[in-house]
């Protein structure tokens, strides 16, 4: 098991408290309930607030303290072009390097996030399509291309409960799932160029920030 210091678990919460939605957008961040539920000094709590504030997903306002960042509608789609572009790049440098073991698991990820959508489950899909994606993100020789381009997720941080009608929802997340499929009907041809564009093109369409940020 990985080590995990102080700093990293107090990081891990407040990640999963702005996924949970429990954070939202414009809130300041608490440092001394933080420090009660976790009861850890305030040392860890500022270096995991400070890396956050370097990832953008937090502003350090003066007199004010630390605040969950909002994306403005430019900000947004810049960053998703530029996910978009690391992602089909990071996929196209893993397809050489993809198993048969490695496109069975992504089928298995894929079926999984059909269940979890049909049960409403977001809290399973959030961690099934994260698991696809992971799939060729661990086989990806380019370790720094992976870990920017998991920074610049982190901002697109979203609580899938919240979002809209429940039939919508669905009906945006299976579509998304589709895409899931054709990822991997290229990944199993081989084809990097098409891989790398219907990435950058379809699975991370500009237009999607104003309906679903995955």
């Amino acid at each position: 098991m990985e080590y995990l210091s102080l700093k990293d678990h107090v990081y891990n919460y407040i990640v999963e408290q702005i996924n949970s939605g429990k954070l939202l957008p414009g809130k300041k961040v608490n440092e001394n309930h933080i420090c009660e539920m976790l009861k850890v000094s305030r040392t860890p709590v500022r270096e995991a607030l400070i890396q956050l504030s370097s990832e953008g997903l937090l502003d350090n306002v003066p007199r004010k303290g630390f605040v969950i960042k909002s994306l403005t509608k430019q900000e947004a789609e810049e960053t998703y072009f530029i996910i978009g572009a690391l992602d089909g790049l990071a996929a196209s440098l893993a397809v050489p390097l993809l198993t048969e073991k490695d496109i069975k698991e992504m089928e298995f990820y894929i079926q999984s996030i059909d269940l979890a959508i049909n049960t409403e489950n977001y809290r399973m899909y959030d961690k099934m399509q994260q698991a696809f994606h992971g799939v060729y993100l661990k086989i990806c020789p380019n370790k720094s291309l992976v870990d920017l381009l998991l920074q610049l997720e982190k901002k697109f941080l979203i609580n899938l409960g919240e979002i809209g009608p429940k039939d919508q929802l669905k009906e945006r997340l299976s579509q998304i799932n589709n895409e899931h499929r054709t990822m991997m009907e290229l990944f199993k041809s081989k084809d990097s160029v098409e891989l790398a564009s219907f990435m950058k093109d379809v699975h991370w369409n500009i237009h999607k920030v104003e309906n679903l940020q995955l």
